[in-house]
């Protein structure tokens, strides 16, 4: 029982003794946490007040950093203020100074203005009183005086004027001249082209008188059937051993007198045989026509031009004009448009292309066109996709337009040069002599105009002017305005030179 009670007390003591121990231990550790607690505590609170402190200096020192700066602007600003201030009111002492200056020089500008006008109302009755004495002196009004005065001044003027323009242009025309002839000179001395005076030949010869019965036919079977097929007129007259070919179209013309030409010599004339050797010369004549335009077209080494372009080309081999056969003559404006443009520094290529095609629209007119052929072989050739400058350069060879470019110009020059030079071209006898009738005639209409002579075969027009009532100034006018007349009434290939005589002569006989 005893050691029980011990046991339990035993128990119990140190049961007690370990909660003593730890209590104890746990109230150590509390206040140990409760130290370190209150030291972070105070170390957390200085260092805070430690960068307080700083934040404060670094604050201060900014501010002050600041106001000494906005101290040094302000300064500044404010010594800009006083020089511009200075400046302004130095300014404003020199406007005053102007102003005082100006109101002299006005008052003195009114005192001379009113001294002016004195002088003037003087003056003026000054004039009045010569005027006056001259009209009582002269028998004339004032009016009268001052037209005679105004016509002698307006002769004097247009004496000055055309002496002036008359220089002017002697100059201009010297200069001119020399540069265009030596371009040309060069142009026609490099140019190796045969001169093209190719005749459209219309008669066929016979073997024999006989040949124009069997030409004929029976009830004239033959014939109509040649005349239906080719389109041309076949004249059998008096004509010994010959038959006469009659068409506008110089290349249906061509394949009628080739085909007459091959059934003389095979002897079987009748419709069946007609007929098939037509269609053959038709087909050999179109083939040569689109050789030709190709020939043409690589002689000039011109590429990528439209098959049309090159089959009417070709059809210009067929026809003439003053004797000049066309192709040949396309040909040679475009070489020597050649030559011109690269002298002149244009641009070639474009300048023989549209020199070549200038004269497209003629082979036009043979299929049936009309109007201007200029205007013609431009829409033709625009429709093919030429360039604007080429269809312009052809449309104004002819001065159907205005030339926009230097290679259009130089179209119309080479043209003119190709059939002007001597022997590339002629004309009809009847032509020529109406020509120089109707140079003459423009001439003599002309008043002050005694009598004209048409010289060097129409190239010169010679006037003699009356010298009593022409003199030099009005010699010249004359000579202008008789060449525009001309320009605008007479076609005629090259230029014409008009030169206007006026002469005195004095005639004394001695006894």
């Amino acid at each position: 029982m005893i050691g029980s009670q011990i046991l339990i007390t035993s128990v119990v003591v140190a049961f007690a003794f370990g909660f003593m121990s730890r209590y104890i231990i746990a109230r150590v550790k509390l206040n140990s946490t409760e130290i370190k607690t209150q030291k972070l505590l105070q170390d957390t609170r200085e260092k805070a007040e430690l960068e307080k402190k700083s934040m404060l200096s670094d604050a201060v020192k900014e501010i002050d950093r600041d106001r000494s700066r906005l101290e040094s602007d302000f300064r500044e600003r404010k010594s800009d203020m006083q020089k511009l201030e200075n400046r302004l009111l130095q300014r404003e002492a020199n406007i005053d100074k102007k102003s005082q200056y100006l109101e002299d020089k006005e008052r003195s500008f009114e005192n001379k203005l009113k001294k002016i006008k004195d002088q003037e109302d003087r003056l003026n009755e000054l004039i009045q009183a010569q005027e006056s004495e001259l009209e009582k002196v002269s028998s004339m009004t004032k009016e009268q005086a001052k037209a005679v005065l105004f016509e002698v001044i307006e002769d004097e003027a247009k004496k000055a004027a055309v002496k002036t323009v008359e220089n002017i242009e002697r100059n201009a025309i010297e200069a001119g001249d020399k540069k265009a002839r030596e371009i040309i000179v060069q142009t026609v001395h490099r140019l190796s082209s045969e001169v093209a005076q190719d005749v459209s030949v219309t008669s066929v010869s016979l073997p024999s008188e006989d040949m124009k019965g069997r030409i004929i036919g029976r009830e004239g079977r033959n014939i109509r059937m040649l005349e239906t097929l080719t389109g041309v007129d076949i004249i059998i007259d008096d004509t010994p051993e010959a038959v006469v070919v009659s068409c506008f179209d110089p290349v249906r013309k061509h394949i009628a007198k080739i085909s007459l030409e091959k059934l003389i010599l095979d002897g079987r004339i009748h419709p069946a045989r007609i007929e098939e050797v037509v269609e053959r010369t038709r087909r050999d004549v179109e083939k040569t026509i689109i050789e030709a335009g190709e020939n043409a077209t690589a002689d000039l080494n011109i590429t990528s031009m439209h098959k049309d372009l090159i089959r009417h080309m070709g059809r210009l081999k067929y026809r003439t004009s003053y004797g000049q056969n066309m192709l040949a003559h396309s040909k040679e404006v475009a070489n020597i448009a050649a030559m011109i443009a690269f002298e002149l520094g244009a641009d070639v290529e474009l300048a023989k292309r549209a020199a070549f095609l200038h004269d497209l629209g003629k082979a036009i007119e043979t299929d049936g066109g009309g109007g201007s052929h200029a205007i013609a072989g431009s829409d033709l050739a625009k429709i093919c996709g030429e360039s604007k400058k080429i269809v312009n350069a052809i449309k104004a060879h002819h001065n159907d337009v205005e030339a926009e470019t230097v290679e259009a110009t130089i179209v119309k020059a080479a043209d003119a040069i190709s059939a002007a030079r001597p022997g590339a071209r002629r004309e009809s006898f009847e032509s020529y002599v109406k020509r120089l009738y109707n140079l003459e005639n423009i001439a003599d209409s002309f008043e002050g105009v005694e009598k004209s002579f048409a010289i060097q075969a129409g190239r010169e027009l010679r006037v003699m002017a009356k010298s009593n009532i022409v003199d030099d100034a009005q010699a010249k006018e004359i000579a202008r305005e008789i060449a525009k007349r001309i320009e605008e009434e007479v076609k005629y290939p090259g230029i014409i030179r008009v030169t206007v005589i006026r002469e005195t002569r004095a005639v004394e006989v001695a006894r």
